[in-house]
């Protein structure tokens, strides 16, 4: 990384302050060649900036000595006035003086590659910025002070005691080491085991809280589904009217409930048609039910049960909707609403709040948050079962599977096997970052 990069860290656009980032080797010299010279580390200063003579504009500059600047490079921040002439002309100059447009996300993997963070804080970097909800960013922030990473670290020391355990006893036979000095990593392995079991089964957990619950709308045609998703949602997003078969297809809407994010989806009325447009809306309809994480099933007084029943799972709800029309014999397992008066919809929206709360809530381990953490910690697992099972049949075959897994343990903080893995970790990044 010889060269020196530059980005706009700022939405573009007219603002009050547009911040530029430059990071490189050579950041001391393109800031004296702009005049901004005598520049006190860590410290703001007021400098006019030129290039040939004439002025860009009169900025507050900061400079950040390596290592200690975000990237671990000399790195400086142009604070300029936000109007897009002057964004443009210390573009210009920058690149006039041999200084190139960033790729996106190459600040955070020159820190990461500087050793200022591993991958998976990285990773958090992203979800930081990405977050709309204060649960989105809670989980970026334990995730990006390295909790995370921590934990990883962890399982990876008890395989690498587990290892030592049993190579000492093949390496050094002759030696006065203890008898089946192997075995006695089984318990290690063991707990190891429930740890890995119980952090893949928070993956589902982190995934959600970053990319959103899924509650799918079901029910029989007329039963009132896209009706409660406009008052869901609070806008008239989908078409209402007394013809069955109106909803033809999925339709869904990203709202915060409790702090949560999550994915609402209005979908076909589930009922046998001829019509092939509406066949494949409930098609569709079904698939979507089999993918949701809560499932209301949306039913109307006097509604049967229907097909909209096989597709209720333990813990899904009943919505009884039109409750200013009738009474819902539908037992004490649901909430009836009425989008006409609004009556039950606070209540609604409380009952999803609180199964939010309770699916999504962290617990004592930090959350897995990605597929690719997930498939690690999967594939390091299945290695050491297989080689908790060689343990007492053959130590010394066990010795391969421990280090299968600590290597897959690795490849999440990027400690090793990395290459392979950093575009496409870092090309979601925006430029600037």
């Amino acid at each position: 990384m010889t060269d020196t990069i530059f980005a706009l860290a700022t939405p573009p656009g007219r603002g009050a302050i547009a911040v530029i980032r430059l990071s490189g080797p050579a950041v001391e010299a393109t800031l004296a060649s702009l005049g901004g010279h005598r520049l006190k580390p860590r410290m703001a200063s007021v400098r006019n900036l030129t290039h040939q003579g004439a002025t860009i504009d009169q900025a507050l500059v900061l400079r950040f000595v390596a290592p200690h600047s975000y990237t671990g490079e000399d790195s400086a921040e142009l604070h300029l006035h936000g109007g897009r002439a002057v964004v443009e002309a210390a573009s210009r100059a920058l690149i006039a003086l041999g200084v190139r447009p960033a790729e996106p996300g190459e600040f955070t993997r020159r820190a990461f590659q500087n050793g200022r963070m591993d991958l998976a804080q990285a990773e958090a970097v992203a979800d930081l910025i990405d977050a709309e909800t204060t649960a989105q960013a809670k989980q970026a922030l334990g995730q990006l002070d390295g909790r995370l990473s921590e934990t990883y670290a962890g399982f990876r020391r008890d395989l690498l005691h587990a290892l030592a355990l049993v190579e000492a006893e093949i390496d050094f036979p002759d030696e006065e080491v203890p008898d089946n000095l192997a075995r006695t990593a089984g318990p290690v392995l063991d707990r190891l085991i429930e740890d890995l079991r119980r952090a893949i089964d928070t993956g589902r957990r982190g995934e959600r809280v970053r990319d959103g619950y899924r509650i799918v709308l079901i029910g029989e045609t007329n039963a009132g589904k896209s009706s409660l998703f406009n008052a869901l949602i609070a806008r008239e997003a989908a078409i209402v009217t007394p013809i069955a078969g109106t909803t033809r297809d999925v339709l869904d809407a990203e709202l915060v409930i409790g702090g949560y994010a999550v994915t609402l989806s209005d979908t076909a009325g589930l009922r046998e048609s001829d019509d092939p447009v509406e066949a494949e809306g409930v098609r569709r309809a079904r698939a979507r039910a089999e993918q949701a994480d809560l499932r209301l099933w949306v039913r109307a007084p006097g509604d049967p049960a229907g097909t909209a029943a096989d597709y209720v799972r333990p813990g899904d709800l009943i919505v009884a909707t039109k409750s200013d029309l009738g009474d819902h014999d539908f037992g004490d397992d649901g909430l009836s609403v009425s989008t006409t008066t609004g009556q039950g919809l606070a209540a609604l929206h409380d009952w999803i709040a609180s199964r939010l709360a309770r699916d999504l809530a962290g617990s004592d381990f930090p959350a897995v948050t990605r597929e690719r953490h997930r498939l690690r910690l999967s594939e390091a697992l299945a290695a050491v079962e297989t080689g908790r099972v060689a343990l007492d049949i053959a130590p010394e075959m066990a010795g391969d599977d421990l280090r299968r897994a600590a290597e897959a343990l690795a490849r999440v903080t990027g400690a090793i096997g990395v290459e392979d893995i950093l575009g496409q970790v870092f090309s979601t990044f925006c430029i600037g970052k």
